[in-house]
């Protein structure tokens, strides 16, 4: 039998307060009118994560949302939700231990007060998205690269279609761009041909075309899992790269350790990710110093396993 749009409401209801999260945000917004920036300030928790959970609560029924300016104000008012769903409600917000909500709240209404800061007080958890309306999401990234030494030269490892060349190359002196498979190089040739800095290679990660100490830095992204001997490709990046202009950096973008067999099938990878500990030691062992691993932030688009960002010298 068919479940009645009662039955539904109620459902998804039971689904959007099975998260403790979210049952603070409720137990908060029950009682005060917030910000998306002051959600984020009272919750500890990141701009991104509290969106997707408000947008959750938003679509069970269970928020209601107005618009002051540039902010969207969130709050739960009991009168408006429906018998069962208040019913639910009540019979679990007690269990809901929100001392130390409740104490951050109290200091985000006081600096509310502030009118120097009330803008920013109001909206800095919706900053991101509103920059992101006005100048594109990726700027910050691109513009970060800019840091890069001018006279650089920087090896782009598994280039792909060309991705990461292609960010690197209006900010170095060259990119050598090496990948083992031709319809890719092609693929990045295309992409690239107006770029004038570029250098194409083919070759194999475990035995480069490139003479030692011919690079600034190496960049290898979402390639080390494909690899029977990622140590064998490392030594050969640390062999390539010189440090005598400031460089001798390689950096792997890789995924962290997962559980998704099918990619093996699917995808031909040879390592389900790595661990922060394995990636430490495999630079080591191929003789890198200062070894790194930065977990990134995940997109909440994104459905893929998580990313790391790991870095080593010479």
């Amino acid at each position: 039998m068919a479940k009645s749009a009662s039955d539904l409401s109620v459902t998804r209801v039971l689904e959007a307060l099975a998260e403790p999260v979210r049952l603070r945000m409720v137990r908060i917004l029950e009682g005060q009118e917030l910000a998306v920036g002051e959600l984020v300030k009272v919750l500890q928790l990141p701009q991104s994560t509290v969106s997707r959970h408000l947008k959750v609560l938003s679509e069970a029924g269970l928020l209601t949302k107005r618009t002051a300016g540039t902010a969207a104000l969130y709050r739960v008012v009991l009168d408006d939700l429906s018998l069962p769903v208040r019913a639910i409600w009540m019979a679990v917000r007690e269990q809901v231990d929100g001392s130390e909500d409740v104490r951050r709240l109290r200091a985000v209404l006081a600096e509310r007060r502030l009118d120097s800061q009330a803008f920013f007080g109001r909206v800095a958890g919706e900053w991101d998205d509103l920059r992101a309306r006005l100048f594109g999401a990726d700027f910050t990234a691109k513009a970060l690269l800019a840091m890069l030494p001018a006279d650089w030269v920087v090896a782009d490892l598994g280039c792909g279609t060309g991705n990461a060349t292609e960010l690197l190359a209006s900010h170095v002196e060259r990119v050598v761009a090496v990948d083992q498979s031709e319809p890719m190089l092609d693929a990045a040739k295309l992409r690239l041909k107006d770029v004038g800095n570029v250098q194409f290679a083919a070759g194999s990660l475990d035995k480069l075309p490139l003479r030692d100490k011919s690079v600034d830095a190496a960049v290898c992204v979402l390639v080390l899992h494909h690899l029977q001997e990622p140590v064998k490709a490392l030594k050969e990046m640390r062999r390539v790269l010189r440090a005598d202009r400031g460089g001798g950096v390689v950096l792997i973008v890789d995924m962290v350790e997962h559980e998704r067999q099918d990619y093996r099938h699917t995808m031909g990878h040879t390592h389900l990710g790595f661990s922060e500990q394995r990636m430490v030691k495999m630079l080591d062992d191929a003789g890198f110093q200062g070894a790194r691993v930065s977990v990134l932030a995940s997109d909440p688009e994104g459905k893929g396993p998580g990313l790391f960002a790991a870095t080593g010298r010479i």
